[in-house]
């Protein structure tokens, strides 16, 4: 089981819970949110989208209403693997 590290005081609402539930996953070592910003456009509902790879892992866009929060996930899985895992977390 791995960890969310918790390093800010402002999070996108029901990030953590999500985050939680992905750390939980055999072959997730760190799940780490980051800096939250501002966007235009709007997402009605919390999601989840594999950006780009880093060293160990992936980066994550965590999007709701006009909020986008990055997130970064220490894992061996390959991104479709990921971005499956997240789709059903999410739906």
């Amino acid at each position: 089981m791995g960890r969310v590290v918790i390093t800010h005081s402002t999070y996108i609402e029901g990030l953590i819970p999500l985050l939680r539930r992905l750390a939980e996953a055999p072959g997730i070592e760190t799940v780490t949110p980051a800096v939250i910003t501002r966007v235009r456009g709007r997402s009605p509902s919390l999601r989840l989208r594999v950006s780009v790879p880093i060293s160990g892992g992936h980066k994550l866009v965590a999007r709701l209403g006009s909020s986008v929060q990055e997130v970064f996930v220490v894992t061996d899985w390959p991104r479709e693997q990921l971005q499956q895992h997240l789709d059903h977390l999410t739906s």
